[in-house]
């Protein structure tokens, strides 16, 4: 059987979410699939992105990182999308991304693919769960099948994030992902490339 393929597609502003996507791909193409990583276009004005040091030094290194395109999803038998926490909900950059699949969404391209999510917050409880929650309404008008990692492995009592992985940065954004992290993440992008390809059987 040829490779499942998985697509990875994440807004991150300061850096937390693109560091999570690259453990994603790496994990990803272990398992065996054949993965591509990809970035959505910013919205915020320059003024914005220029007022905080980390958000405006992310921005500068992954500018010419590929973009998100309809293409991507529609490729995909599985897909990782990941967004930072806005107020308990979605970013608008990946929102606006997904809200330019109706066309797609109409032509039944989106349906019967795995999805699943991955956030991160700067507080414990800030908004990681309904995040990725509210993430997946859309899945469900998608009719995609959502491949929540729940607790299918003893690790995931550590990272303890049934919906998906999750990381919180801390009072100064800063936090580095840590081994336990690292491990969920692993471990959905294992169980993603296993269900697509169930699914796509």
């Amino acid at each position: 059987m040829a490779d499942v393929k998985l697509a990875i597609i994440y807004y991150s502003s300061t850096g937390t979410i693109h560091g999570m996507a690259e453990r994603l791909r790496e994990a990803g193409e272990k398992a065996g699939a054949e993965v591509r990583l990809r970035q959505v276009p910013e919205l915020a004005p320059e003024e914005a992105i220029a007022s905080n040091a980390a958000w405006s030094q992310h921005f500068d290194r992954t500018k010419n990182e590929p973009k998100a395109t309809a293409d991507d999803v529609v490729w995909a038998d599985g897909v990782l999308f990941g967004t930072p926490t806005r107020y308990g909900n979605v970013s608008s950059q990946l929102k606006q991304f997904i809200d330019t699949l109706g066309p797609q969404w109409g032509q039944g391209l989106l349906a019967n693919k795995a999805y699943a999510g991955f956030t991160a917050s700067m507080t414990e409880h800030g908004g990681q769960e309904s995040t990725l929650l509210a993430l997946y309404n859309t899945i469900y008008h998608f009719g995609g099948i959502v491949v929540a990692p729940g607790y299918t492995d003893p690790l995931k009592f550590a990272d303890g994030n049934p919906y998906g992985v999750s990381h919180v940065t801390g009072g100064n954004n800063d936090a580095p992902l840590t081994g336990v992290q690292h491990a969920a993440l692993d471990h959905l992008a294992t169980r993603m490339v296993t269900i697509a390809g169930k699914l796509r059987a």
